[in-house]
């Protein structure tokens, strides 16, 4: 059995990881877990699971379910997550939180030799460097959640290096992808939340719209797979029926197919290198499906995924200019206060007005996010 630590158990990812341990009770059971501030779901899983370690958001919560759970040791903050995160007893961490909160857990379970499954792209985005050279010095595995890198690593399995031509990233659209730019002016809130193909927390839904999720996605590639921006492109596919392609240099495509759930790839990450059978997953009937549909991606409708490429290819702490502008952009249009074209034009001052600090620390990080996320909040 296998005994997990997850971060972020509240979340879209989270709550499909517990479906997974729920559904193999006799493969994995949850021994420690963090949430924000959903103290009632917090108790649900603690009755449920009887995990050693729980932590939360904010001290009086912490002080409030240990007065309930005395056999259960709790933890608050950002010490929690570490502490989540480096559990000894987990066999692998489950990283499922939002946002740049993720990046130090992530390091301190590479530090410890911890197997990590990945659903955090803030943690790649901003600091891939730093995440690929310690899990490269401390020989720890990082295997993706996410559809479409879950996709492109299962393709690559017993394939070469040396073979591929280039990584295919495909992407539903949004919300928005029948909508010209001139239809987005007035977009409500409701309008963006309203995904056609996943169930996805907020703020990535409307990272969907933009198109800036599949950018996160193309910096999380060229980290996790060490594949040059030149050789990642991303194709319109509608469907989500195809998660992602590789392709080789004697013209072979291999692709990764099935329907839109992602407990899939978070029961493969668990399972790897192994399978186990997921009863409840709706099976792909591609004969009622009958057609899938592609197109090349337009930049210029989906600014966001060219503001992304620049971040890339430029390195250094452009990356993190772009998270941080960004998730700082999306909070504001999920609380009313800018209209839906405006997260484009924030993040794009945010990139423009930056001067790229080549190979930063952790500490220069830190500091870039936090002066970009005030920058952000100036223009408001």
């Amino acid at each position: 059995m296998k005994i997990i630590s997850l971060l972020g158990a509240s979340g879209s990812v989270g709550t499909q990881t517990i479906d997974i341990i729920r559904e193999h009770p006799a493969e994995f059971t949850l021994g420690a877990f963090s949430v924000g501030k959903n103290i009632d779901f917090a108790r649900k899983l603690i009755v449920e699971f009887k995990p050693e370690l729980v932590s939360v958001q904010d001290y009086s919560d912490c002080h409030t379910l240990k007065a309930e759970f005395p056999q259960t040791k709790f933890s608050f903050g950002s010490e929690g997550l570490i502490e989540v995160a480096v559990y000894d007893k987990s066999d692998i961490l489950v990283n499922a939180v939002l946002g740049s909160v993720g990046l130090h857990p992530t390091l301190q379970a590479i530090e410890c030799g911890k197997v990590i499954a990945i659903a955090n792209k803030e943690t790649l985005v901003t600091a891939g460097h730093l995440v690929m050279e310690a899990a490269k010095k401390k020989n720890v595995r990082l295997l993706p959640i996410d559809s479409e890198h879950s996709a492109i690593f299962q393709a690559l399995q017993g394939e070469k290096d040396k073979n591929i031509e280039r990584l295919i990233l495909t992407a539903s659209g949004g919300s928005f992808r029948d909508r010209t730019r001139g239809e987005l002016e007035n977009v409500t809130i409701q309008d963006a939340l309203n995904h056609p193909n996943w169930s996805m927390g907020a703020k990535i839904t409307i990272d969907s719209a933009t198109m800036m999720n599949k950018g996160l996605e193309v910096i999380e590639a060229h980290w996790l797979f060490h594949m040059p921006y030149e050789k990642i492109d991303v194709l319109l596919h509608k469907e989500s029926i195809i998660h992602s392609m590789v392709e080789f240099h004697d013209s072979s495509i291999i692709a990764q197919l099935g329907t839109p759930d992602m407990r899939v790839p978070i029961q493969y990450a668990l399972t790897y290198p192994d399978r186990l059978p997921l009863a409840s997953a709706n099976r792909l009937n591609l004969a009622s499906i009958g057609k899938l549909h592609f197109q090349e991606m337009d930049v210029e409708r989906f600014r966001c995924l060219q503001f992304a490429f620049m971040a890339g290819k430029t390195g250094g702490t452009m990356p993190t200019v772009l998270n941080a502008a960004n998730e700082t952009a999306v909070a504001a249009f999920l609380e009313g206060k800018i209209r839906f074209l405006q997260i484009e034009d924030l993040i794009e001052q945010a990139l423009s007005t930056h001067q790229t600090i080549d190979h930063p620390s952790l500490t220069m990080i830190e500091e870039v996010d936090k002066e970009t996320r005030q920058f952000v909040h100036s223009l408001l």
